[in-house]
């Protein structure tokens, strides 16, 4: 609106606006004086005053929702960072703090900041569906934020501020309803998920009604601009021009800008980016203890048998990797517990037919069980909880060695509580409180892996490991994250002789993962699998290796691949790339500008 329109509106607002002043304190005040009273209490007065006091706004800048966050002392970095989205960025900004920053914490000061100040009511926070109930809880309990979890379609729109997964909300027939709200601001998680226009995704938020936009992600761009154009696009279309004007203007390869000083600019204009080499925040050390154990002589039986079995099923199948692969879980259940490996193979006795020769060497397998009287992995475990003697998460792979786990800890006086995805939400909240409060012990399958915080333990024992070594550090990112305030301990175990022993040698020797930044972790591994998965070409070279040297010289091999990997993203990250160097730079120059309403 020009300054005439304006002018002119105001005068016709003017007049049909009546005013009235309320004069009957005066009258009364007048009275009290010609009769030199009653007065009130000076005490009275004086709270009253103070009281007045402290509701000022001193600043327009200055951050109303501090003084109203009394479960929660926010880092100077993030405090700052809200800051700059409301003062600078007008409520639309993309979160790119390195991993571990709080870019949660950053969201929900932001958030209440506009509800304070009355600019938003309607809330739309989408997130993966395992930070669903984490997303709640600190919400609820950090920010005093009433958001709630979608459960039915009635809640898009009887509740103001829902949280939700992509999935669900993409999906009919809640698409239907979500796009049919306005909604105040938007949130999205996992924004990287987003960096292609092509996805149902994107074309999903890109159509969702939103007046503010938060987008988080620790990871804007890995290998294109183009994907860095896209996040920019959809949260301010135009920000960076079209894509053509943008290719002309900043790209020289997609991984290679121009202009940099001039496209640096105008991500700072909508992006910010704490780094922890910043010196702001530090984190407590790892100290990665890995300890080898030797089978029993039973249980060394059960998994040479279960060997044999899997080798003599590929070489049926002729050498097809593809109708065998399966059967390599069997070989890394019997290094986690006889019962999960029971379970498997009575499963597999039951769907074959009964005249098959395969029956009874399966059977064979199930009858090597009964023999295996001790778990000498549950032992060890034993012994470590006794040395720690603080609290501990286990994680497994497998429910069948959960649910033994937790007998032989009860067997052994050791309050001890599971943690799993078949359970509900309200289940899971009691299971991390009686972790928190009374047990000792927290055993959790992959589950357990994202989505929940447990800052107040640091000892955390791998009783298997997974095969990917993003599940891997998604597990010690529960214990090892901002506001951790002892060093963490992890405790990996693995069997000696067996495939275990060497995906602990890949993963700590060959690929140094422990060592690893999530974000670098995640980056390497997604140039890395390409073509296939790290877990199916693992199991692969296990199942066409004919012994154990040649599976060593071909782990060999795939780490010295992964190694090569890694020393390119790592100087790109030390700037190496033009591209990183550009974007860690980023979030230090904010546009001037003050806090006001967006047009969708």
């Amino acid at each position: 609106m020009q300054p005439t329109d304006r002018k002119v509106h105001l005068r016709q607002l003017n007049e049909h606006v009546q005013v009235h002043f309320e004069r009957d304190w005066f009258e009364e005040l007048h009275e009290r004086a010609l009769r030199n009273g009653p007065w009130d209490d000076f005490t009275m007065f004086k709270l009253a005053h103070e009281a007045e006091h402290a509701g000022l706004i001193h600043s327009f800048d200055e951050l109303q929702c501090l003084t109203h966050l009394p479960n929660l002392v926010p880092m100077d970095h993030q405090v700052e960072t809200a800051k700059k989205v409301l003062t600078g960025m007008r409520g639309r900004a993309i979160l790119a703090d390195e991993v571990g920053l709080g870019k949660t914490i950053e969201a929900g000061l932001i958030l209440k900041e506009y509800m304070i100040r009355g600019l938003i009511r309607k809330v739309l926070i989408l997130v993966p569906a395992s930070l669903v109930l984490q997303w709640v809880r600190e919400l609820n309990q950090k920010f005093g934020i009433p958001a709630v979890a979608q459960k039915k379609e009635y809640m898009w729109a009887q509740n103001d501020i829902v949280v939700a997964s992509m999935d669900t909300a993409k999906r009919d027939p809640h698409r239907e309803i979500v796009l049919g709200l306005e909604y105040d601001m938007l949130i999205v998680d996992e924004a990287h998920k987003l960096k292609n226009k092509k996805t149902t995704s994107y074309q999903f938020i890109n159509e969702l009604r939103k007046k503010y936009c938060l987008l988080l992600t620790a990871t804007p761009v890995q290998n294109d601009l183009s994907e860095l154009y896209n996040l920019i696009t959809l949260l301010k279309p135009g920000q960076l021009g079209g894509k053509t004007s943008f290719q002309a203007n900043f790209v020289v390869d997609k991984r290679i800008p121009k202009n940099e000083e001039q496209l640096q600019a105008e991500l700072s204009k909508v992006m910010i980016r704490n780094r922890r080499s910043d010196g702001n925040v530090n984190f407590t050390k790892r100290i990665v203890r890995n300890i080898p154990l030797q089978l029993s002589p039973e249980e060394q039986a059960l998994y040479d048998g279960v060997t044999n079995f899997v080798k003599g099923r590929f070489e049926e199948a002729g050498g097809d990797l593809s109708s065998v692969l399966s059967l390599v879980t069997l070989q890394r259940e019997v290094c986690s517990s006889r019962d999960a490996v029971f379970i498997t193979l009575v499963n597999m006795f039951k769907k074959t037919d009964e005249s098959s020769p395969l029956r009874p060497r399966i059977w064979e397998l199930v009858e090597l069980i009964r023999s295996i009287k001790a778990n000498t992995k549950a032992e060890k475990v034993m012994e470590l909880i006794r040395e720690i003697n603080d609290k501990v998460i286990i994680f497994t792979e497998y429910r069948a060695s959960q649910e033994y786990l937790l007998q032989y800890l009860k067997d052994h006086k050791i309050s001890a509580v599971p943690y799993r995805g078949g359970m509900n939400r309200g289940k899971k909240d009691w299971m991390m409180d009686l972790f928190r409060n009374r047990a000792q012990v927290l055993i959790a399958t992959e589950a357990g892996g994202e989505g929940i915080n447990l800052q107040f333990c640091h000892n955390m024992i791998n009783f298997d490991l997974p095969w990917n070594p993003m599940r891997v550090e998604q597990r010690i990112g529960r214990v090892h994250r901002l506001g951790q305030k002892e060093d963490v301990k992890i405790y990996n175990l693995s069997t000696t002789g067996t495939i275990e022993e060497h995906i602990l040698s890949l993963l700590h020797e060959k690929i140094n993962m422990f060592e690893l930044v999530i974000g670098e972790l995640d980056t390497i591994l997604e140039r890395f699998e390409k073509k296939t998965s790290l877990e199916s070409h693992l199991a692969k070279l296990i199942l066409a290796s004919r012994s154990q040297d040649e599976i060593r010289r071909q782990l060999d091999d795939l780490g010295h691949t992964f190694t090569q990997v890694r020393s390119e993203v790592q100087q790109e990250a030390e700037g190496g790339s033009r591209l990183h160097s550009m974007l860690n730079a980023v979030g230090q120059t904010v546009a001037d500008g003050g806090l006001e309403e967006v047009q969708p």
